[in-house]
């Protein structure tokens, strides 16, 4: 029967190169959209490496006074806040905090290793503020103003980079400037401080007792702290902080947002794209199905004699609508053949730049999928050919 579906559609391949054309086309845009689509899911479900919630972040604006000038100050105000009722701890940072639009990157290496790392230059208090958990080594502390090399605390990604499978602990790896640094500690996870739709990659801390190097003192005149508080923290907390930081620093000003906000205007910018790509996908698919189910009404009003003439000599009703039923699923396997073909050379050229399960994954989704569609769109045409009287289809014709 499989032999005999295969040779009918092959020989009317005139007649169906319409419908092959259709399913192969939507079997692409199934499965690009469904390349993505699984690879965003992917990245969704990693761990963060951090906790955002209940951590506040606060921009201080020094109204252009150079903050060099003004670190006893700084260390004054950092202070202060750790004592305020409802805050739990406080830590400095620069720019690129969880969920913001900000990135800093460099070159490290290590040996004949290298690798691009996102750096993130942070207080002691980092590890309270965003639950930072370490699987070797420490955390920074005060005791690295004195110490040889400035610390680095690395990714799991950056260790093995820097380090595959090899001891990383106490290794030199040199950076920024040419300096050399010494690994202190290694995260026990992932960090991905751009948020869930960000992909794994290394990530470095590097300490600042105060917030900035002597090596620039101009490019972060805006400090930026984050402060972890109390799960009860309210409003009013909030204008408490503000007071203070204007009240210790001689009219600092201070915004206040919190990281569950960054991260909800962070998921509008990243999921926008993927919903606008889903709704055109979706209205491709849906005139795909459209196009479908008209052809197959058609082709049952052209075969209506050659249906008669099968009921007449006896072929049941279910055989009838089995037969148009397996014809487009032949006619499927037509179009996801050259599908599949075409869908093959994405991981062989590197295309999206997606790993190989990934793409594995969504052609079996997309393959699914198109046949799904394709029996839904002939299920009813099918029926109404099963249904159709021999009498009446050989006196009209």
């Amino acid at each position: 029967m499989i032999r005999h579906l295969f040779t009918l559609i092959w020989n009317r391949k005139r007649a169906n190169f319409l419908l092959v054309t259709e399913i192969f086309f939507a079997f692409v845009v199934l499965f690009v959209l469904g390349s993505l689509l699984v690879d965003n899911y992917r990245k969704y479900t990693a761990p963060l490496g951090y906790t955002y919630e209940h951590v506040w972040q606060i921009d201080l604006d020094p109204n252009g006074q150079p903050i060099s000038r003004q670190d006893a100050t700084f260390e004054r105000l950092i202070q202060l806040l750790k004592a305020v009722s409802g805050v739990r701890s406080v830590a400095a940072t620069r720019s690129n905090t969880p969920f913001s639009f900000s990135d800093s990157s460099t070159d490290f290496k290590a040996g004949s290793k290298s690798t691009n790392s996102d750096i993130y230059i942070v207080g002691d208090d980092m590890q309270d503020v965003l639950s930072l958990q370490l699987a070797e080594g420490r955390w920074f502390n005060r005791h690295d103003e004195v110490a040889a090399h400035p610390p680095l605390v690395i990714s799991q990604e950056a260790r093995q980079a820097l380090f595959a499978k090899g001891p990383a602990l106490g290794k030199t790896v040199r950076g920024l400037d040419n300096q050399d640094f010494q690994v202190v500690g290694v995260l026990a996870t992932s960090y991905r401080g751009r948020g869930e739709f960000q992909e794994l990659e290394p990530a470095i801390f590097l300490r600042s007792a105060k917030l900035v190097g002597s090596a620039d003192t101009t490019s972060f005149d805006q400090p930026r702290l984050l402060i972890r508080v109390q799960p009860t923290a309210t409003a009013e907390l909030e204008q408490r902080l503000t007071k203070e930081i204007a009240a210790v620093t001689g009219g600092w000003k201070s915004t206040v947002i919190t990281l569950p906000e960054q991260r909800t205007i962070r998921m509008k910018f990243a999921l926008a794209p993927m919903g606008g790509m889903v709704l055109v996908c979706g209205f491709l698919i849906f005139n795909v199905a459209l196009g479908l189910f008209g052809v197959l009404w058609y082709n049952i009003s052209q075969r209506r004699a050659e249906i008669g003439l099968r009921r007449a000599i006896g072929a049941t009703g279910s055989r009838i609508s089995g037969q148009f039923l397996g014809e487009i699923l032949v006619v499927t396997t037509f179009g996801l053949a050259f599908g599949l073909l075409v869908a093959a050379q994405f991981p062989l050229l590197g295309v999206m730049n997606i790993r190989l399960p990934v793409y594995l994954a969504s052609m079996a989704l997309a393959t699914a999928l198109v046949y799904v569609l394709t029996a839904i769109c002939a299920l009813y045409p099918s029926l109404l050919a099963a249904r159709i009287r021999p009498a009446v289809a050989l006196r009209e014709e």
